[in-house]
């Protein structure tokens, strides 16, 4: 049957229909906590992250346990770059060693400087090398200077042609040519001063340089221009420049033979190259000689007659009516078991009242002045075998005594003050035993000639700095 309202009726034994379950209820969330979000347990502090796991709420802060927190935190730190810094303090490379002096450094000679006999005219200057200068005379105003300048053309050769010391060695040949010869025939029409040579023939270097500096042969300090330089031109140019290095600020060369009056140039200046010339083993073997034989068999005097007189040992005359008498003369001297060595000039010296020669009276200038040189010198104890000196400075606070290993004798004269100077050898170790030499004590006048040098030795043992010295070092 039909129920009301049209549906059909349901009969008593028909199951009922199931009932369509509701949808289930979505879940209450709780409201999200206020405040910052909580930080994660990575980045929490021990006390806290210890708090959360134990349940236990960290303890109040306080200044106290601020700084006990911070030190438990940076400790750690501290002690790990101490560690750092004290194994790059003691492995740093140690500072190289100097050496420093104690001892005075100048000694001076008791007594009155002694005052040289300097021409009445012209000018002058005397020195012993390494040692110091007893001064000059006159003007130092460059003047003609005539032969003397084949000094210097003798000094290049054989700077830039060095030679073997052997007295038997005869160096580079040296082939004459048109000009050398031709110039043998002008030249005795002008009154030089030449050696007879032949183009073609051969001059073995020593002759050459006997030629210039015995002889004073013009026509052979040409060739040997040419030769070196391949003209005079630049030879000249080769001269200027190596009077300049040397110091020689007062002279000018315009030849290789000094025949020129253009070629100029002061006592002091002379003296200069005088002393570099005289380091050559070659040169003073020959300038010392009062004469020599040429390849021809004919005999050539030295016009320096004071060789080998009293000592002297070279070294060249020059002598022209414009430039008057000129030497530049060497002379030996020993004093206690060293010989010094005197080197001293005259320029524009006038004729000797005697023969009315200016050769003689250059001459007799520098006889007068050697004499004196000579008589002047003597011979003093500077410091005694033993002696410190100075010392070894480690660069870290460390100094340990040097001595000097035996006397130290200089030679000089009255009033003259030397300077004393410490060198070290080039590589100063860092430890050694005591009496390792470690370097050199100089007297001298600092030039570097033939000054007095001894060697100095460790006084004590030398150790390297401690553990201590390297840590505490900042630099």
């Amino acid at each position: 049957a039909a129920s009301e309202g049209g549906a059909p009726a349901r009969s008593a034994s028909e199951p009922a229909a199931p009932e369509k379950a509701a949808p289930p209820a979505a879940p209450v969330l709780p409201p999200p906590p206020a405040g910052p979000p909580p930080v994660p347990d990575s980045e929490r502090e021990p006390l806290e992250l210890l708090a959360a796991l134990t349940n236990t709420p960290p303890p109040p802060p306080t200044p106290l346990r601020t700084v006990l927190r911070r030190i438990k935190i940076w400790s750690p730190l501290v002690v790990l770059l101490l560690i750092i810094f004290t194994v790059v303090q003691s492995l740093r490379p140690l500072p190289e060693p100097t050496l420093g002096l104690t001892a005075a450094d100048s000694y001076t000679f008791d007594g009155e400087a002694p005052t040289a006999p300097w021409p009445g005219s012209g000018q002058a200057a005397l020195d012993v090398d390494g040692i110091g200068t007893f001064g000059t005379s006159g003007d130092q105003e460059p003047v003609p200077i005539a032969s003397v300048a084949k000094v210097m053309t003798a000094y290049l050769i054989l700077r830039d042609h060095p030679m073997d010391p052997d007295p038997e060695s005869t160096g580079a040949e040296i082939t004459v040519d048109q000009q050398a010869e031709d110039d043998v025939a002008l030249g005795a029409t002008d009154d030089e001063s030449v050696v007879s040579v032949t183009a073609g023939d051969v001059l073995t270097q020593r002759e050459a340089i006997e030629a210039i500096m015995i002889a004073s042969a013009n026509n052979v300090a040409r060739l040997l221009a040419r030769w070196d330089a391949g003209s005079e031109a630049d030879f000249v140019a080769k001269m200027n420049e190596t009077a300049a290095e040397l110091g020689m600020e007062n002279t000018t060369y315009t030849d290789p033979s000094g025949l020129s009056p253009d070629t100029v140039s002061t006592a002091e200046d002379q003296v200069i190259l005088g002393k570099a010339a005289m380091e050559d083993p070659v040169l003073r073997q020959i300038v010392r000689m009062p004469e020599y034989y040429d390849s021809n068999g004919v005999r050539h005097g030295n016009w320096n007659y004071l060789v080998p007189m009293n000592g002297t040992v070279g070294i060249k005359t020059g002598t022209t009516t414009t430039a008057l008498g000129n030497l530049l003369f060497a002379a030996e001297q020993t004093v206690g078991e060293e010989t010094r060595l005197i080197v001293g000039a005259v320029l524009r010296q006038p004729p000797d009242p005697v023969d009315l020669s200016i050769l003689t009276g250059a001459l007799n200038a520098g006889k007068t002045l050697i004499a004196f040189a000579q008589q002047e010198l003597i011979e003093e104890t500077v410091l005694a075998a033993g002696d410190i000196v100075g010392y070894v400075d480690d660069g870290l606070g460390g100094h340990t005594p040097v001595a000097v290993t035996e006397d130290v004798r200089a030679a000089g004269w009255p009033g003259l003050e030397l300077r004393v100077e410490l060198n070290a050898a080039e590589d100063l170790p860092h430890s050694a035993a005591a009496g390792t030499e470690i370097g050199t004590l100089t007297v001298g006048d600092g030039t570097g000639g033939r000054e007095t040098t001894v060697p100095v030795a460790l006084a004590e043992e030398l150790t390297e700095p401690g553990f201590g010295a390297k840590l505490g070092r900042l630099g």
